[in-house]
């Protein structure tokens, strides 16, 4: 039977609360503020939702084109690194997934107000 030393379930949670705030760290200082997230320039500017929208899909679109170029380096033999390319694969297909439900959102929106009564 196996017996769990205290002493380095105690190590490996301190390392992983380590690493845990290391990345909040980076996290906030490679974070944009709030404006500029949804498109704004500065605290007095108002967010447009139609920028804001373009931005989005201009970076989904970034994402499929980055995933296409390294999957295309890969089997040419150019990229040996395939976590990379499974990464930028993956984070094209989550960007693609949130963005057809955000569309599918906006479409039984716009469905629920054109249904309403005048």
């Amino acid at each position: 039977m196996n017996t769990i030393n205290p002493a380095s379930v105690l190590a490996m949670r301190a390392s992983i609360l380590q690493q845990n705030a290391a990345l909040q760290k980076a996290a906030q200082v490679g974070a944009p503020n709030a404006t500029d997230a949804l498109g704004g320039a500065g605290a007095t500017k108002e967010a447009d939702f139609g920028a804001t929208l373009k931005g989005a899909l201009g970076k989904v679109n970034d994402l499929q084109s980055k995933s296409s170029a390294i999957s295309e380096s890969y089997e040419r033999g150019e990229t040996t690194d395939i976590a990379a390319v499974m990464l930028a694969r993956q984070q094209a297909s989550i960007g693609f997934q949130a963005t057809v439900q955000v569309r599918n959102k906006l479409l039984a929106a716009y469905k629920d107000i054109m249904s309403m009564p005048v």
